[in-house]
């Protein structure tokens, strides 16, 4: 937890029966996007209920299919999100929304039996502004399979509480989030000039403002990752690049556990300027000692892959060869490039199609 103001306050707590607004950005989710409607409105809700769908500029089927459920349930809306970006339709949702507690709800995933009950009794108790609890990724092939178990591990993804569980209590930040609109007009919406990580930086303001964010592992949110091994390569370049942009405008804010990517894309390129001096009889021996990193890490791959782990399969356990070094190095790269120079042009492609037109 980083910069909690020094002046802890509670959340307030709405009456009874004063209903949930469920808000979800949508782009490019044919496969995906009534199953997370689905897991939303079987969900168990005190007082009404509405669901509003922040529709980019799809080039599937995904408007056909989000005007379908709206007219067969009336506490479906659907509005436009003509930027495609996620913080805009967050915001255009929430804003279009009529109830006091709001739950982030995202396309590519289902909210389990019992989410929006749970969450609104730990708010309650726990008089926090923001709850959260844990991605449970999910695979339909050996391959997104593969992704799916780096997600929920330790050495996928830096072992992240809503990614690998752990007790509940105070969080830096919340996955997907059920929030008190009450916090929200009073600390501002999404930062629309945030394409990526815009929870994290939400989250930060609410701590500033003196309001708790809770992580609940009872918590549960199934979530498919990208199908293809470009578009994750994209998605982590992207949300890399992101989050080199957050370091820039918060600095030390940041968790530490965000600059090993960097890390060993600096060891491989050292690696790689090292062979070729090697190669080239400038540099001799000694300088080898800069393998040792690098070798202790693709053991740690391999180990990885080898281990249940990994998957129960054969297919699986081959694609984490991949997935793993992919996914730290995409991001690391983007981190990079967004230390460097800013994300403000970057825009994540991974679930845009060839004809999608971009903000």
């Amino acid at each position: 937890m980083h910069d909690v103001a020094p002046r802890q306050q509670d959340a307030p707590v709405p009456p009874p029966g004063a209903g949930v607004s469920f808000v979800m950005p949508v782009l490019n989710e044919e496969r995906y996007l009534r199953a997370a409607v689905d897991s939303v409105l079987q969900q168990e809700v005190d007082g009404e209920a509405e669901l509003i769908l922040a529709l980019g500029p799809s080039t599937d089927a995904t408007d056909a299919i989000a005007q379908r459920l709206s007219a067969d349930d009336p506490r479906v809306r659907v509005i436009r999100n003509p930027a495609a970006d996620i913080p805009v339709g967050l915001n255009l949702a929430i804003a279009a929304s009529r109830f006091p507690t709001i739950v982030r709800v995202d396309a590519h995933s289902a909210l389990e039996p019992g989410y929006v009950r749970q969450a609104m009794t730990t708010l309650a108790r726990e008089r926090a502004a923001n709850v959260g609890g844990v991605m449970r990724a999910e695979g339909r092939t050996p391959f997104q399979r593969a992704v799916a178990r780096a997600y929920n591990s330790r050495v996928g993804l830096g072992g992240g509480a809503y990614h690998s569980g752990g007790t509940a209590g105070p969080a830096e930040s919340a996955y997907l989030g059920v929030l008190r609109r009450s916090v929200l007009d009073e600390v501002g919406l999404f930062d629309e000039s945030i394409r990526r990580g815009e929870d994290w930086e939400l989250n930060l303001r609410i701590r500033r403002a003196g309001y708790r964010v809770w992580f609940d592992p009872a918590l549960a949110v199934a979530y498919w990752p990208r199908e293809r091994w470009s578009s994750l390569v994209r998605q982590f370049r992207s949300t890399g690049t992101w989050r080199g942009e957050l370091v820039r405008r918060y600095g030390r804010r940041n968790s530490l556990r965000f600059f090993a990517p960097p890390a060993l894309v600096t060891l491989v390129a050292l690696g790689l300027v090292t062979a070729v001096l090697q190669l080239t009889g400038i540099v001799h021996g000694v300088a080898s000692v800069l393998y040792l990193p690098l070798a202790a890490y693709a053991a740690l791959v391999v180990v990885y892959a080898a281990s249940a782990q990994a998957g129960p399969g054969v297919r699986e356990r081959a694609w984490a060869l991949l997935v793993l070094p992919s996914m730290h190095l995409s991001w690391g790269v983007g981190f990079l490039i967004g230390v460097a120079r800013g994300a403000r042009e970057n825009i994540d492609t991974s679930r845009l199609r060839r004809n999608t037109p971009l903000p």
